[in-house]
Order: C-alpha cells, then structure tokens, then sequence
C-alpha cells in the first residue's frame, strides 16, 4: 500500500525503459488472447510479462533460471516487464516458461519478431525504404547433444531399455550393468590406439548384448496402458534404429533425447560437421536487422529454401523485398517479382550493384553476433518445435540488441554535444570542467 512506484526508482533515461516504451505490448493482448484463457482455477499470466520475459531471455542469452533469478533483482527488467512496483518474489516458476512456449508455438513467437521490427521502425533504427533490400543466408544451430560415437550411443541405448524395463516392471534375463560399459570403456581405447581391428570386434560384442536387451523387452512388453505403450514404442524404435543402422547411412541416429539432429557438413577445416537443424536467416541490407527466420529440417538445398524465406519476410514486414543478395551457394533459383544477386556475378552489374553486393557478406558477422551474444550457438530446447522457436526468438533478441546500441548510442551522442558546449568560454563552468575535459 505505501510502496513507492518503480518509476520513480529507476532512471528513465536507461535504454531499457526507452525501448519499453517502443513496443506496442497490446499486440500480445490481442494475438496471444487464446493462448491465455482463465476460465477456471488461477488466473493465467499477462500476456506482457510473457512476452517481456522471452525478450529478456533471448536479448541477453539467459537460462530459465537465471531469467527468473535476475528478473526478482533487477528493477529494469521488472519495468520492462509492465510491473508498477518492485516485486520481491518471482513471477513465475521457471519450469513453467518451456509450457509457455510451447503453447504460444511458432505463430506466437513470429509476433515477437513482428513486433521488433516495428519498435525499430518507430526508433529510426531502420528505415520502411530498407525493406526493399534484404540479404538472406543460411547457417546452423547446433542442438545440445554430445558428439556422437557408436559406443556411447549403444551404451546409453542400453541404459534406456534397463529404466524402461524397471518403469514397466518387466524382469530382465541380464541388465548388463557391468560389462556394457566396461566394453564402451574399451572401445575408446582402442580407438585411441589405432588399434580397429579390436575396436571393431569389441563393438560388435557391445552391439549384440544391447539386442539381446532389447528383444528381451520386446517379448515381454504386454502393455494396456496406451500412454506406457506409446512411450515403450517409442524407446524401442530408436534403439532398434541404432543397432541397424549401417556407417555410411544417410539417416542416422545422433541421439536418443534428439532423434530430430542431422549431421551438415559445412566445409570447414576446424569444424567439418555440425550435429543440429539448418537456419535460414534474413537481414535488411543496410542496418543488419533480421526480418526473417526459420529452421528447415531435413538439410534442404539452400536455393530450394529462399521462396520460403522471402515469403516470410514478406509477412513479417508487409513489403515485399525488390532485390535479394545471397551467395553462391543459391545458383539456380529465381523467384517472381524479385530481382536475386548473387556472390561473384558478372552479367548485368554495374558499378553500385557491384557494390552492393560486396555487402552480402555483412550478414556473417549478424549471425556471429546471434551465436556469441545470443543462444542461436547451441538449442536447448526440445523437438522440431524447440528448433523452429529457438531460431525465431534469437532473431527477435538480436533485434532488441540493435535497437539498445542505437539508444545508448543517441544519448552518448547527446552527452558529447553537452561536453562540447560546456567547454565553450561563455559556458564554462569551473565546478563541471573535470567532465567537459574527460
């Protein structure tokens, strides 16, 4: 009842309350209206303070607890999240942000993103004129496996069928406990050795005690429950993936929690193979701001997934791009209506097309900044739809970062012009030379 508003706490001038007032939040209460319904029982959040809260996370790379944690300390964060006075207890368990997610789903979160680029046109950050040109590029967002050996993968195959046997009651004729992973143990060793004959012939020994678990369970398995039966189907299927899938496979198995990762191969001499999904990322030409994103399971040809990349900018911006930069890895594509320059083009191109085209590659250092600064390097999230929301909130925070840097900027800028009257003769005030001179 006495408290004192946050308003008059905080500074009003921080970036962050600038950038609160920038968003239209009643956009959330109207296109989240049915994600949130409070019929019965406890009333459901605001949709503000969800949405304040995935800004947040993705804006300054953040776990779900470390979210919650410094969202309780830190005033800023409270503001920015529609809250009038300081609160001491949090908002939300953070357990409850992966249900959040998933409820609101890839259309909920494409407002997010929808959103950024409107406070950045109402900032001056980017200009309506800027939508004409876009760069588009793909790149990957690794998923939070372990490298993948078949060792490791067998024996944790093995692990899976124990526990799945003991949830279902089911008596095994030999777990394995001690020899399964002794075996994996060696494997490794013998790898390291150089020694493949062994290494192969202890392989397959770990391979056949993990089929002889699971056809053990396999014959048992007389389930009625239908959720405990979808569950068994389910281990089972990617064990038996794993124990018949061949090396030179295309569509193998990389983990058992993430059946979804794929193995790209990027070309790169440091890193050759990346185990995660392909993300196609869309900036505008001149300021960087990411005005698309999506993941694109199944490792697609990148010049097959541009017509998708350009209609979703199309939506997200309600301007259809003009001319589109990529590189050479899009030959062989056209699309109606928009003219594509592609890295290395020599026909029809003149001198500013030429140069406008040496900026393509402006976009690499955007997503450097989304895999160093955000949480586009590795997805802890769970499932194709873990993929498809991780890749469009990395693109929403590093829009909130951009439009931050352009605040701090302005009010650098302002504080120079004041230091630059101060040193003025007629201005000059001894109490204050110490700042005019710094």
């Amino acid at each position: 009842m006495f408290q004192q508003p946050l308003a008059e706490l905080i500074n009003l001038e921080h970036p962050l309350v600038k950038l609160a007032v920038l968003i239209d939040w009643s956009v959330f209460e109207t296109r989240w209206a049915e994600f949130f319904p409070s019929t019965t029982g406890r009333p459901a959040s605001s949709p503000r303070l969800i949405a304040g809260l995935l800004y947040l996370q993705h804006t300054f790379a953040c776990s779900d607890d470390d979210l919650i944690r410094t969202w309780v300390e830190n005033p800023y964060w409270q503001h920015f999240c529609g809250e009038t006075y300081f609160q001491q207890e949090p908002p939300i368990n953070p357990s409850s942000l992966t249900r959040w997610r998933q409820r609101v789903g890839e259309e909920g979160v494409e407002w997010l993103l929808t959103e950024t680029i409107a406070a950045a046109r109402r900032g001056k950050v980017v200009k309506a004129k800027s939508f004409e040109k876009i760069i588009v590029d793909t790149t990957v967002m690794e998923k939070a496996i372990a490298y993948p050996t078949d060792s490791r993968l067998l024996e944790r195959g093995r692990q899976h069928l124990v526990k799945l046997a003991e949830t279902l009651g089911i008596r095994l004729r030999q777990n394995y406990n001690r020899e399964a992973p002794r075996l994996a143990v060696k494997v490794g060793r013998y790898a390291h050795a150089k020694q493949y004959r062994r290494m192969k012939a202890t392989l397959k020994s770990l391979r056949t005690l993990v089929g002889r678990v699971w056809r053990d369970i396999d014959r048992k398995r007389n389930l009625r429950d239908e959720q405990q039966n979808a569950k068994a189907a389910s281990i089972l299927a990617r064990v038996k993936r794993l124990l018949e899938q061949k090396p030179k496979d295309k569509n193998k198995l990389y983990s058992l929690h993430a059946p979804e990762v794929e193995c790209i191969g990027k070309g790169k001499a440091r890193h050759p193979y990346e185990f995660g999904v392909k993300v196609t990322v869309a900036t505008t030409h001149k300021e960087g701001l990411v005005v698309g994103m999506r993941s694109l399971p199944g490792n697609p040809y990148d010049g097959h997934t541009l017509p998708e990349a350009i209609e979703q900018v199309s939506i997200l911006t309600d301007q259809k791009p003009k001319a589109v930069f990529v590189d050479k890895g899009y030959r062989g594509v056209a699309v109606d209506g928009v003219t594509i320059w592609r890295s290395g083009q020599k026909r029809g191109v003149t001198p500013s097309i030429r140069k406008a085209i040496h900026r393509r590659s402006a976009i690499e250092p955007a997503i450097g900044h989304m895999k160093n600064e955000g949480k586009l390097r590795r997805n802890w999230l769970k499932g194709r739809l873990g993929d498809v929301l991780n890749a469009v909130l990395c693109g929403a925070g590093h829009n909130l970062r951009m439009i931050l840097r352009a605040i701090r900027l302005f009010y650098a800028w302002i504080l120079c012009l004041c230091m630059a009257d101060m040193n003025q003769p007629e201005y000059r005030n001894p109490r204050l030379a110490p700042f005019a001179t710094a």
